[in-house]
């Protein structure tokens, strides 16, 4: 059973989860990283890289993992969002560029 503490962390962690992928897409379109944020995106990557290890050194955590492997399952589903929208950032970066030396 899913107690309060864990059902809210569930709900915070989609609710951010809910909205990379609406920026990845939002951001392979535009082809351009004006007003993007390269520290922002570092800093949620590096959040989700504590989430994840948080849970991994938490021994109550990996004792139900089993059953409970789903929180784990969204914090590096976030994880690989930001990645993908980091890899944006600079290929964007890139076409930006090419576009100024035109």
């Amino acid at each position: 059973m899913v107690e309060l503490h864990e059902l809210l962390e569930i709900i915070m962690i989609v609710s951010f989860g809910a909205s990379w992928p609406m920026n990845v897409m939002k951001s392979y379109k535009a082809r351009t990283a004006k007003g993007k944020s390269l520290g922002f995106l570092c800093l949620i990557e590096f959040g989700y890289v504590a989430g994840i290890a948080s849970k991994l050194m938490n021994d109550a955590y990996m004792a139900s993992f089993a059953s409970k492997w789903y929180v784990l399952f969204f914090y590096v589903l976030n994880f690989i969002m930001v990645g993908t929208d980091l890899v944006l950032y600079f290929r964007n970066k890139k076409l930006d560029a090419i576009a100024a030396g035109k």
